[in-house]
This record gives structure tokens, C-alpha cells and sequence, in this order.
């Protein structure tokens, strides 16, 4: 059986916005966030699918909606030694993350940016792609005038970049499509 809990923590970046339209912000060419009731419903079908899904393959997990950034997420845990480690492969997890933002999107119409998390996949995709962007930063220090990573997702390719400003050089994503990928550069 799982365990739903729901939980609204805006950052402070933020900004809250009501269904209203906000003349003055559309007239400067601010784009609007998404109201957080739209994303509180996206987590909780979201999580609805989830559960359905781990109940019928009869794994154990627990599950969290959190609500950042513009969008939902969904993270779900088990304590060590349960069988949910079979779905938190990267592939499998990717797999997964379209399935419900498909759920989502049926139910809602509208297009989902959900992030979903099994078993802190999020957090082990995280820290093998450090490792990428330090061997690619190896390789610029060793003379290369730029470094091309892997292709990979729009959400890998975020982290990326993110961890390259970190370390104080620049990136740029190339390519179309699945081809989409990384290159670095020194500053």
C-alpha cells in the first residue's frame, strides 16, 4: 500500500500568481507561472497514477507531491531492501515520468512538466552528471577547446548547465531533438 502526502513549499523566487490576468506583468513580457492550485491538481493526478501503477506491480512505496520552480514533483520512496529499486533505473524512471505526464495531460488537457523521483534517482542522475561535466572540464584543462557531453533530456541538460556555471565555465545545448546535447567551454 502507499502513502500520498501533499506539500506546497513556494521558494522565494517564486512568484504566486491567481488565475487573474496580471495586465501590466503581460504588457512587460513577463510570462505568468502556472496557479499553484493547477499544479497542486497535476501532483495529485499525478500521484493517483503512481499509486495505481506500484499497486499493481505490488511494490511498496511512499509518495510525496511537492510543488517548485513552476512545477510538479513527485518522489517516491521505500525503506532499503524493498522491491522499488527495480523501477528507479534512469531509463526506467524517464519511461515512467512520460507515462504519468501523459495521465496528467489526458486528464487535464494541458501540457505537464512533472518531475518524478523514484527511490533518489533524481539525486544519483545528479551526481553521475558532476561526474560528466568533471571529466569534460578535464579535458578542456587539458588543452580542448571545447567539450561535448552525451545527448541527453531538456531536465539533464538543465542540471548540466547549472553545474557548469558552478564551476565557472559556459554551456550551450546543440543538436535537435534527441541529438540535443551539451558542449562546454572555458569562460
Amino acid at each position: 500500500m502507499t502513502d500520498v502526502q501533499t506539500e506546497f513549499t513556494p521558494s522565494e523566487e517564486e512568484a504566486v500568481h491567481s488565475p487573474t490576468i496580471d495586465t501590466e506583468a503581460e504588457t512587460a513580457g513577463d510570462a505568468q507561472s502556472e496557479p499553484p492550485a493547477d499544479l497542486d491538481r497535476e501532483g495529485d493526478i499525478a500521484a493517483d497514477y503512481i499509486e495505481e501503477l506500484l499497486d499493481i506491480a505490488d511494490i511498496d512505496g511512499d509518495i510525496d507531491i511537492d510543488t517548485r520552480n513552476g512545477r510538479a514533483y513527485i518522489s517516491v520512496n521505500a525503506d532499503e531492501g524493498t522491491n522499488l529499486r527495480l523501477l528507479s533505473k534512469p531509463d526506467t524512471v524517464a519511461a515512467l515520468q512520460e507515462l504519468t505526464r501523459l495521465a496528467v495531460q489526458n486528464q487535464t488537457g494541458g501540457f505537464s512538466r512533472l518531475i518524478l523521483d523514484i527511490a533518489g534517482s533524481r539525486d544519483a542522475r545528479q551526481a553521475e552528471l558532476a561526474t560528466l561535466v568533471d571529466r569534460a572540464i578535464a579535458r578542456l584543462e587539458e588543452g580542448s577547446a571545447e567539450a561535448s557531453l552525451p545527448a541527453m533530456s531538456s531536465y539533464e541538460r538543465k542540471l548540466v548547465h547549472d553545474i557548469v556555471s558552478e564551476r565557472g565555465y559556459v554551456s550551450n545545448s546543440r543538436g535537435e531533438g534527441r541529438d540535443r546535447h551539451t558542449v562546454i567551454t572555458a569562460a
